[in-house]
Order: C-alpha cells, then structure tokens, then sequence
C-alpha cells in the first residue's frame, strides 16, 4: 500500500497555521526584546555592572595604582589602557542612567526620581569628559554633581520602594553623603583619599543596581501574574 498524500487544501491549511504561529512567535519575541530596552530597571542594572566591572579592570591595568592613596579619577589620566577603559566605564555609565532617566519620566509612576537620575548621568559623562588633568575645575564640579545626586536619589528613592528595602537605600544614601562630607573635610581615617573617595562611590553604585533590579522585578510581576 502507498502513503496518500495530504489534500492539496488540507497542505494549504497547514501551511498557512505554520506561517501564523512562526509570526505570532516572532512577534512575540520582537515584543519581549522592545519591552527590555524600554526598561529603565534594566539600563540601571546594566550600568551599575559595567561600570564597576570596568572600573576593577582599569585598577588590574595599571600595576602602580593604587585602590587606598589614588582618586579614582586617576585612572583616567594614567596608562593609555587603563586611561580608555575608565573614560568608556564612566561615560557609557552616565549615558545608560541619564537614558533609564528619561524612560522614568516617561513611564506611568510619577516620581522627581528621574531628574536626580538625570543629573547623576550628567556628571559622570562630565567626569569622562574632562579629565582630572586637563580640566580640573570642570572634572571636580561634575564628579561633585555624581556624587552628591547619586546619594541623594539613593535617599529618595525611598518613597517609592517598600521596606525593607527602603530602609536600606536611605543608609546606602547617608553612607555616601557622610563619606562625601569627610573627603572633603579631609578625614579619611586611614583608608586613605581613594578609599574614602570609594566609600562615596560604592553606595550609590549599589543602589543603581539594586533599585534596577527592583524596577525589573516590578515590571515582570503582571505578566507573571497573568501566566
């Protein structure tokens, strides 16, 4: 006996299922992919892992650096090769906030959050910018401004999150703001400049990831609901 071949209209049928589904998927998947890059969690969750990951490279670069006497800012003055990954870690950082900042402003929560947001990634893309060297007056002024707006978002953005964690984005805030005020009162309590300088730094980099990451748990929880 020898197979018998489907009907002709029952091929098309089928065929034509196969195309609906393979574009159903498709543009399911092209939905998934603008939903991510419309997240500001995600941009703030990448921005905080590349800088700091970038950041630590930089510092293994140059073996005459060091993490406890140097500012960080040093690393984008020294060697060619830890020079270019500091000044790409630092400005890639503030555009990528200053970009989750405007998709803030956009997105259906109403918050100042953004503007901090803003004014952060504005300051570091200025720290990138004009280096220590060069430009002292200018490079101080905006590691300022990423110093002072990153904490003071930390602190902030309290009233938009739920305890606990809440509670810890304002001592991430204090933590940074205090270090802030003993750098410049030159009180450094044998951690040296670059130590206390990464007392400043490190909290507020904490918190751009940690609040990414609560922006993208946030966003899932619909759709995991409705699944």
């Amino acid at each position: 006996m020898t197979a018998m071949s489907p009907s002709p209209r029952r091929q098309y049928m089928t065929d034509d299922y196969a195309g609906e589904v393979k574009g159903a998927t498709m543009g399911l998947s092209t939905g998934r992919v603008l939903a991510a890059v419309r997240s500001p969690g995600l941009w703030l969750l990448a921005a905080g892992v590349e800088f700091l990951l970038l950041l630590h490279v930089a510092e293994f670069q140059d073996s005459t650096y060091s993490v406890s006497e140097d500012y960080v800012s040093e690393l984008g003055v020294g060697p060619i090769r830890p020079r270019i990954t500091f000044t790409v870690a630092v400005i890639l950082f503030g555009v990528m906030t200053a970009y989750a900042a405007t998709l803030m402003r956009r997105g259906p929560v109403k918050s100042r959050l953004w503007i901090l947001l803003a004014l952060t990634g504005v300051g570091a893309v200025g720290v990138g910018v004009f280096d220590m060297d060069n430009f002292s007056a200018a490079h101080a002024l905006f590691a300022l401004m990423a110093f002072v707006f990153g904490n003071v978002a930390s602190i902030y953005s309290s009233k938009v999150v739920r305890p606990p964690l809440s509670y810890i984005f304002v001592i991430f805030g204090l933590v940074g703001l205090t270090a802030l005020a003993l750098f410049i009162a030159g009180a450094h309590f044998g951690i040296g400049e670059g130590g206390m300088e990464r007392m400043i730094l490190y909290p507020a980099m904490f918190w751009v990831m940690c609040y990414g990451g609560y922006l993208l748990a946030d966003e899932s929880r619909p759709s995991a609901e409705q699944a």
